[in-house]
């Protein structure tokens, strides 16, 4: 399989940590450019990519006709406009989560992906990793009956990053659009199901960002709990509880950063079974099935028709909670 090149577009921390290091290492996959006009940011992606391009400024990465995909890690407020100018460039794009602002932007965003023909996705690597497929698959096939809840923690505090762009309303920061999302879709992805109502949102809000929020929501078939925050001590996991069982991922959403990826699987007779994946990169994994999809024509395993759903949620909760005061 051809190797797709991928450029980056901006130098985020996230991307020189994890995204950019992942595209490098994916098989299928190459590292080409960088748009940046930070030359000392540059340096630090040039570190483990030594032969990267770097251009001055984001539309001469789109313009490049050796470019086949672009991994978008902007802020939250340019996720649209620039998703858009990449597929209009004809360019694959992964962009980061949130992808959008609101279910609305999803219309602008499938017009703009099927106008392309080109392949447009949220980076939303969670649905890559064999703890996720186990647990969808273990649901399904009924190993804890039939799941009647579900409840899951995310969080961490940057209150003393007052720059971060997670804690400036300027840039649609805030705890839902950034980590939100894991415990909203990881529900929907493993159970298939779609929220039918908010029962309770308890927003709290700093400097018009959202810094802590506790959810209740109600399924066709269970009920859902999650609590997320940006002003606590880290922690996370997800629990699937049935009517013959407990599935629980003790580690769901930064996989072997936070912690070892674990999943625990209860059933009747208190049998306890538990599984590990101490090595595996799920980043890795997002851009080679990406890459696969690209090359294949195989469905992606995240969607935009996915993606939408979440963001519905998310919308539904913002409404339940009250607006920021």
């Amino acid at each position: 399989m051809t190797s797709l090149r991928w450029g980056v577009l901006g130098a985020a921390d996230f991307a020189q940590r994890y995204m950019a290091r992942a595209i490098h290492a994916a098989d299928g996959a190459a590292l080409h450019a960088l748009a940046t006009s930070s030359p000392e940011k540059a340096a630090a992606f040039q570190k483990f990519a030594p032969g990267l391009r770097v251009l001055s400024d984001y539309d001469a990465l789109l313009d490049d006709p050796d470019i086949d995909a672009v991994y978008i890690p902007l802020p939250n407020h340019l996720h649209v406009d620039w998703t858009c100018k990449a597929l209009a460039a004809g360019k694959h794009v992964l962009c980061e989560k949130p992808i959008a602002l609101t279910e609305a932007d999803f219309d602008t965003l499938i017009a703009a992906r099927d106008a392309s023909g080109k392949l447009a996705a949220e980076a939303y690597m969670i649905v890559h990793h064999p703890q996720f497929i186990r647990a969808k698959a273990l649901v399904a096939s009924g190993a804890i009956g039939a799941v009647r809840h579900v409840d899951a923690v995310f969080s961490f505090n940057n209150a003393g990053d007052t720059g971060n762009i997670r804690n400036r309303p300027e840039t649609a920061g805030g705890g839902l659009r950034d980590i939100g999302v894991y415990t909203f879709g990881a529900a929907r992805f493993v159970t298939g199901q779609e929220v039918d109502t908010i029962s309770h949102a308890h927003l709290r809000y700093e400097n018009k960002v959202d810094v802590f929020a506790q959810v209740a929501a109600k399924f066709p078939d269970f009920t859902y709990n999650a609590v997320v925050s940006m002003r606590l001590h880290p922690r996370q996991y997800i629990t699937f509880h049935g009517d013959a069982g407990v599935l629980t991922l003790t580690c769901p959403f930064n996989a072997n950063v936070h912690d070892i990826a674990e999943l625990t699987l209860e059933n009747d007779g208190h049998v306890v079974t538990t599984e590990r994946w101490p090595a595996v990169n799920h980043y890795v994994l997002q851009v080679e099935n990406f890459g696969k999809s690209v090359a294949e024509g195989t469905a992606y395993a995240c969607p935009l028709e996915f993606s939408r759903g979440t963001q519905r949620m998310m919308d539904m909760v913002f409404a339940a909670g009250g607006p920021a005061s």
